[in-house]
């Protein structure tokens, strides 16, 4: 048995970065905001970093490196992306034997197109990740303390599927779903309360409840159910946690970003560990920002994670208060 299983995406990842990339205002942008180049032109690149992805695979680094026996359902194809991703996580402990290897289907690829201001555009092609079904999931070995439950494509089915195993065998679920289950969001709403613990950003919260409510906390109490964790990010802002009643914020501690590619998939991840670890909700939102704050400060999801535990030292640099 494991102590997690992380369950969802991988991708092999590039970062080009360049102080070429201009960003520019425009309501022709669903952001508001356009990261352009000049058409026709050669761009020069000034620097270039290779990495892995996806929330599974981030998560799993994080839980791995923290102590955790860790294992990772994913599906990758069988070449040479796919083998950078299982190459990798083995160097971070994560046990690779769970993974399934689409013969016919290419691994999941995102070229990032970074900003000298740290901002990033994605281009994603999700390849082998873009469906998820049973068949893919080893039932008889998905056995651990906790399953942390990243995208599935959309496949609300399986994460029924997924909820009705974990009650069966006694496993606390995680989940931090990703836009295709979100835009099925009375679906997903429908099978909170078979949950441990949720993560989602502001405007997850907001695809979730259908509603522009943009307040952390109030989000919080839209999405609660009894014994559920609910955690809303909100990048630089801080991030809300609420359980049976309490509602707890934490500051950043400002901590310059160089990319926050994967900065939401070290905090769900990292309050999950300190969750797995029996500790309160307000240490659990200490974790989740240190490490997403770690990451946010190197090129790539999995630089940057936390390597040890914290002490109890750093853990007071983390502003937490409980939310009346």
């Amino acid at each position: 048995m494991f102590d997690v299983i992380t369950i969802g995406a991988a991708t092999r990842d590039v970062f080009l970065i360049s102080k070429e990339f201009q960003i520019i205002n425009s309501p022709q942008f669903s952001t508001g905001q356009g990261e352009c180049v000049a058409l026709g032109s050669k761009i020069d690149v000034d620097n270039i970093v290779f990495s892995t992805g996806g929330g599974a695979t981030n998560a799993a680094a994080t839980f791995a490196k923290l102590g955790f026996a860790t294992s990772i359902v994913t599906r990758i194809g069988k070449d040479d992306p796919g083998t950078a991703i299982t190459t990798e996580l083995s160097s971070f402990g994560v046990n690779t034997e769970l993974i399934y290897v689409a013969t016919k289907e290419t691994t999941a690829y995102s070229t990032l197109l970074t900003a000298k201001n740290g901002e990033r555009s994605v281009l994603v092609y999700r390849g082998a990740s873009s469906s998820f079904t049973p068949r893919d999931i080893p039932w008889k070995n998905l056995s651990a303390q906790w399953l942390y439950v990243t995208s599935l494509a959309g496949n609300i089915e399986l994460l029924q599927k997924l909820l009705v195993h974990a009650k069966k065998h006694n496993i606390k679920v995680a989940l931090n779903p990703g836009r295709g289950e979100l835009k099925r969001a009375v679906e997903l709403r429908e099978l909170l309360s078979s949950l441990s613990v949720l993560i989602v950003n502001v405007e997850e919260a907001q695809m979730l409840t259908e509603t522009e409510e943009k307040d952390g906390a109030k989000l919080c109490k839209l999405l609660a159910y009894p014994g559920l964790h609910v955690i809303v990010t909100n990048g630089s802002r801080g991030a809300h946690a609420h359980k049976d009643g309490q509602t707890w914020f934490a500051r950043t501690s400002g901590a310059k970003s160089v990319s926050r590619t994967g900065a939401g998939d070290a905090f769900g991840s990292g309050a999950v560990a300190a969750l797995a670890k029996n500790l309160e909700l307000d240490i659990a939102l200490k974790i989740g920002t240190m490490n997403a704050e770690s990451v946010i400060q190197s090129f790539g999801a999995k630089t940057g994670i936390l390597k040890k535990w914290p002490t109890k030292q750093q853990l007071s640099l983390i502003s937490v208060k409980l939310v009346k």
